[in-house]
Parts: structure tokens; C-alpha cells; sequence
């Protein structure tokens, strides 16, 4: 459940077949409840900033933004946080270049797992790996911050 929903993001039905082009501010930032119903949400946050903050950005790399955001934030609810926990998303998009953060309370850095046809998790840091021209793990003072860049 979201803690706090930007009031200028609107519910949307269905994903757009073109990026969503709003005259009012997106918010940098959003912060939500560390619960599993937070993850489709923080994909929209993600994909509406990207778009309200470049114009430019193309459909191709907001579909990977919103999928780098899913990986993130699942990670996020999954092994970054404790019950009643929240995690904050940012994203910074410039002409060329998107930094997607998503911030949690926890310390330990996420890491990739060998690949394995027996495990049903574990795949999504391959993901991230995959389709982030740069992705890491900074430290702050009451948890840790897992930052993805895409470019176009």
C-alpha cells in the first residue's frame, strides 16, 4: 500500500502506447509502504517522472525503466525492509540518460546468484545486469541505496 502517492500522478488503465506527457510536476521522489501491492505503482511513479522529466525518452527506455524499477522494488520489499518498513524511489532523467534509486532500510547489498534452472527466484539482479548500461549499491546512513542508469 502506498504511504504516499504523488498527487500529480493520475491512475492510469492500461500502459500507454505513448510516454505520458503531463503539464503539471512530477515529483523526483515518492516514498512508499514496504509491501508487495507497492510494486505496480512505483512502476508507474517511475515511468510518469522519466517521461515529465525528459521528453525526449523513448518508449524503449521507459518500458526498461519500468521494468528496472519492478526488479528494484520487489527487491526492495522482498530483503530490504521489515514490516511497516517504507522505501523511497527517485529518478533523475537528462537528455540521454536516466538514474533510477530506489532507497531501503536495510544494509545488506543485494547480489547476483549463479543462474540455476531449480531456483524460481534469484533472476532478477540478471535482469538488472542485463538491460542498466550501469547499475550499484551505496551505502547511507540508515540503510542503502540500489541505483540502475539507462541510456538511449
Amino acid at each position: 500500500m502506498t504511504t504516499m502517492r504523488p498527487s500529480a500522478l493520475p491512475s492510469t488503465s492500461s500502459t500507454p502506447s505513448v510516454p505520458p506527457r503531463r503539464t503539471s510536476a512530477v515529483p523526483p521522489q515518492a516514498i512508499y509502504s514496504a509491501e508487495p501491492e507497492s510494486v505496480r505503482p512505483a512502476r508507474r511513479y517511475v515511468r510518469e517522472a522519466a517521461a515529465y522529466q525528459e521528453p525526449s525518452i523513448g518508449e524503449d527506455a521507459l518500458d526498461t525503466l519500468e521494468l528496472l524499477a519492478s526488479e528494484l522494488v520487489t527487491n526492495a520489499v522482498r530483503y530490504g525492509s521489515e514490516p511497516g518498513d517504507s522505501f523511497k524511489v527517485t529518478v533523475a532523467a537528462e537528455p540521454g540518460k536516466c538514474r533510477l534509486e530506489v532507497h531501503d532500510t536495510r544494509r545488506r547489498a543485494p547480489r547476483l546468484r549463479p543462474p540455476s534452472d531449480q531456483r524460481t527466484r534469484g533472476r532478477g539482479l540478471h535482469l538488472v545486469e542485463a538491460l542498466a548500461s550501469r547499475w550499484g549499491v551505496a551505502e547511507r546512513p540508515f540503510g542503502k541505496v540500489v541505483w540502475a542508469v539507462v541510456t538511449w
